[in-house]
């Protein structure tokens, strides 16, 4: 019993000479950078952010209101055909008056998961529940995209093939078929109750991971079939950076359903992807590669390098889809650095959905690799700024083509694109940046030239609208990096900073009513306690800070490079 009692002591002073576990000093996260990104300004000009959670807000109120009165409008219209699944669904216009769609045309059967899912996300992403919408349910309505007709058994931009040659790529055109999925996985984040879409998320993914094992590990085709479960090719680029895509999806089912089959499809898809030599950046999906990556990384301990998917994405210089890539240039005194689409058409021609779509797959990608938050952090101020450009209301009516028409748009309806040089013979001498779109050239002769104006890419302005607010300072955007991480586990709030300028600034943040301690994931430290309401912290010059609003006095503890507070994380890159 002595004995005993002797080891216990000496336990016991041990234990209380043992200093307490405090927090490791780490270096500061070393940050990259891309060429393609070096050559944006800090702070471009002319400076104007615009209100996006106001913006998206308004284009839900009056695009999904079908009473709105005015010239081409209503933009929405009910479609009766009960393709896929007896039940109504809608249909949104893609364009302004085109001349295809609406509920007089083809049966009202013409209408693009684009634009309808872009809405429906958009929307959602502002806090609006677009499953109880003045007594409509517009999500349970888009499972008659879900192509069970024909065999696909997944999302596509059309409900059935009797429209699919009227326009927007169904069944040919790899990324129209990929995307529509990606949509609706983002959208169902939101709506986990939906019963009637558990069985179509399921399906989608077990196509998608069908469809990997079958390419095994060679993405060089123009689009897969689904049905056949075969790839094919065309006259249309090949589209590797689909593999990306289907990375996305798997990665998500994974996180829903916890079956290991998608986790597994997951990295399949994204080694395919990485074993590409050349840019393959076609349209939309290649960022969400890196998105991946990173969570791979932080999540399920993988060492993913995906610096060329970055670079393939901001580059300009993809190959089969002419340097496809970010914008990085001045256009007569305006910065359109930032914008996404081709580097080459006109001397340059950039899409607002485009634009939209990257900032949701890379802005919440740094929580996982926070070495990019200063790509991420200059990138979108740029492109946030340049993107106010595409809206009528916005630039100068010498710079786009049909000033005389914008009262159309009410103020919500971007033109599709900016250009350097319309392609339109009768614009040719408006000077740079040119606001236009592409839809009187969808069909010749009779889409109007209203049709330039863009329902599609101003739908997902709430992507924008999630992220993006101001700060006290100009050119100081926070950026929330949870709003489009869709299927994560529990996180505390958690913002990106980027100083544009040569000097220190004092940044002033709401922290709300709970005592919070604010974490700085980039320096690996606490340099706030137990603060409420509004503070103030300082940004160096040129500096970036990711803030994680930690509720007070939380117990702390490190599971391998990971730090938790409350067995929740708020540090992945503890010993990058």
């Amino acid at each position: 019993m002595k004995k005993i009692s002797l080891l216990a002591a000496i336990i016991l002073m041990l234990a209380s000479c043992a200093p307490k576990q405090e927090l490791r000093h780490q270096d500061k996260v070393q940050q990259k950078m891309l060429e393609r990104i070096g050559q944006m300004p800090d702070l471009p000009s002319p400076y104007k952010m615009l209100d996006w959670k106001a913006k998206a807000r308004k284009f839900d109120q009056l695009v999904f209101d079908s009473t709105q009165r005015g010239d081409y409008w209503p933009l929405i219209w009910t479609d009766n055909s009960q393709k896929n699944f007896p039940q109504k669904t809608f249909g949104l216009y893609t364009a302004i008056g085109d001349v295809r769609q609406g509920p007089d045309h083809h049966d009202g059967m013409f209408h693009e998961s684009l634009t309808t899912m872009g809405a429906v996300l958009g929307a959602t992403l502002m806090d609006i529940d677009k499953s109880n919408q003045d007594g409509k349910d517009y999500v349970n309505m888009l499972r008659n995209y879900f192509n069970k007709d024909t065999g696909w058994d997944i999302m596509m931009n059309n409900t059935c093939p009797d429209v699919a040659l009227l326009g927007g790529g169904y069944g040919r055109d790899w990324w129209y078929d990929v995307f529509p999925n990606v949509i609706y996985y983002g959208i169902m984040n939101f709506y986990p109750n939906e019963e009637n879409a558990t069985p179509l998320l399921r399906s989608i993914a077990d196509k998608f991971l069908a469809a990997d094992s079958v390419l095994n590990g060679n993405y060089h085709h123009s689009f897969f079939n689904y049905g056949k479960l075969e790839p094919e090719d065309s006259h249309i680029c090949p589209q590797q950076d689909a593999a990306a895509g289907h990375a996305y999806v798997l990665y998500a089912a994974y996180k829903k359903f916890g079956d290991k089959r998608y986790l597994e499809g997951a990295k399949s898809a994204l080694d395919a992807l990485l074993s590409q030599k050349d840019n393959t950046f076609y349209e939309i999906l290649m960022p969400f590669g890196a998105y991946v990556a990173a969570r791979l990384n932080a999540e399920e301990g993988t060492h993913y390098d995906f610096t060329k998917i970055m670079k393939w994405t901001f580059n300009g210089d993809a190959k089969c889809r002419r340097d496809w890539g970010v914008l990085a240039d001045n256009w007569n005194g305006f910065d359109v650095s930032g914008l996404v689409g081709s580097t080459y058409d006109n001397g340059g021609y950039a899409f607002l959905m485009n634009t939209f779509d990257v900032a949701w797959a890379l802005v919440p990608m740094v929580r996982y690799d926070p070495s990019w938050s200063k790509v991420v952090g200059k990138w979108m101020l740029n492109a946030a700024n340049a993107a106010h450009l595409f809206y009528p209301y916005e630039i100068p009516d010498d710079h786009q083509t049909i000033p005389q028409l914008k009262l159309v748009t009410k103020g919500v309806i971007a033109y599709e694109g900016l250009t350097k040089k319309s392609a339109y013979e009768q614009f040719a001498d408006i000077k740079a940046p040119v606001a236009q779109g592409d839809g009187p050239n969808w069909v010749k002769g009779k889409n109007p030239w209203v049709s330039q104006f863009s329902v599609y890419g101003s739908a997902q302005a709430g992507v924008f609208g999630s992220i993006i607010d101001t700060t006290n300072v100009k050119g100081i955007l926070q950026l929330n990096l949870l709003a489009c991480d869709f299927y994560r586990d529990k996180a505390y709030p958690t913002y990106l900073y980027n100083n544009p300028y040569k000097e220190a600034k004092a940044i002033k943040i709401d922290c709300g009513s709970a005592p919070v301690d604010l974490y700085n994931a980039l320096t690996h430290s606490f340099i706030r306690k137990n603060v409420t309401g509004e503070t103030e912290f300082t940004l160096e010059p040129n500096d970036v800070a990711m803030l994680v609003l930690v509720p007070a006095n939380g117990t702390s503890k490190y599971v391998g490079n990971k730090l938790l507070v409350n067995n929740v994380v708020v540090d992945y890159a503890i010993a990058q």
